[in-house]
């Protein structure tokens, strides 16, 4: 890619499996293999992953165990665990489980860039929310670090076209309530190279000191694209799921296709091949493919699940030289 980073570069990955992927899934998944996944992904490397969800169990049952997941976890040094919050009674069971002493160390505050996603998505409206949105902080208290969320930041299925303005106007609006990063959602997959680009570009320059997050989706195959372009741009955050899993969830339908995220293996093998570091174990990644499939019961959506990882350019964040690969992939 055009003005590689230099080897030394180093980015941060949320894995967003447990949460945004699993959110999308028909079956059930039982708290005791969510558990598994979230120390597998931990033992991998990560130090920030998406947990759960506090929304409501009857709007999206499969997070209805998001006390259980939380305090069935092994807790690790350095590793962050997020809980998406939508609404101040999210907030409310997110600071008891924080009592209980189980509870998350960050959490996401969702808000859309468009009037008519707020309100299938969210079932109120851009004001409301952002007034859902500050008492949510209010009730925070400084005691999570706080995660904002602009959906359907490059494009929207109802509205079409987003105005970077309002996305601007929106990062804006979540940096004077004191957020610690904002994650910029490609929700349904319409972002391009240039627009990504252009985007964080523009709010890098407006908000130096704001860490932006690039969660972009696979939904017409330009994920890996747009996350080097926005990488480029200068954002060093990213979320994916294994497996290119996640989505809109189930009960809400407001995509086509595979409405997936980028896939970690992917992201993260061509990052380590242009020399950009993560921390990231490689052998311990394709393990936790593996037991991403065997959870779903299914193939994914990876390329690298299938061949396995690629050359290194020079060395790999395990000190292994350029010429060494991974296990076999699996099959």
């Amino acid at each position: 890619m055009s003005g590689s980073p230099p080897t030394s570069d180093r980015v941060s990955i949320c894995e967003c499996f447990a949460r945004d992927g699993l959110q999308n899934e028909a079956a059930s998944v039982p708290t005791g293999a969510k558990v598994r996944l979230l120390d597998a992904f931990a033992a991998a490397g990560f130090r920030r992953i998406e947990a759960t969800s506090y929304s409501r169990p009857a709007h999206v049952p499969a997070f209805r165990d998001a006390s259980d997941v939380l305090a069935g976890v092994r807790r690790r040094e350095g590793v962050a665990y997020k809980a998406t919050c939508p609404n101040p009674r999210a907030v409310q069971r997110a600071l008891a489980d924080l009592d209980a002493g189980h509870g998350a160390d960050e959490i996401s505050l969702l808000v859309s860039a468009t009037e008519a996603h707020t309100e299938r998505n969210l079932r109120t409206t851009r004001e409301r929310q952002w007034q859902n949105v500050a008492e949510m902080v209010r009730l925070a208290d400084g005691r999570f670090r706080l995660v904002g969320v602009v959906s359907m930041a490059f494009g929207c299925p109802y509205e079409g076209r987003v105005d970077p303005g309002v996305v601007a106007e929106d990062v804006a609006r979540f940096a004077e309530l004191g957020v610690d990063l904002v994650t910029l959602g490609d929700t349904v997959g319409l972002a391009t190279p240039r627009s990504t680009a252009a985007l964080f570009h523009r709010l890098t320059a407006a908000h130096p000191d704001l860490p932006l997050v690039a969660h972009l989706h696979n939904t017409r195959g330009s994920a890996l694209a747009n996350c080097v372009a926005a990488l480029e741009a200068g954002c060093r955050h990213f979320d994916s799921s294994f497996g290119g899993v996640g989505g809109h969830p189930r009960q809400i339908r407001y995509g086509q296709g595979l409405t997936g995220n980028v896939a970690t293996e992917d992201l993260t093998n061509l990052l380590h091949a242009e020399g950009v570091a993560t921390g990231l174990d490689e052998d311990r990644v394709m393990a936790a493919s593996r037991l991403c499939e065997e959870v779903l019961d299914r193939e994914l959506h990876s390329m690298v699940a299938r061949a396995g990882f690629g050359v290194r350019q020079a060395t790999d964040p395990s000190g292994r030289s350029a010429d060494e690969r991974t296990e076999l992939p699996h099959a």
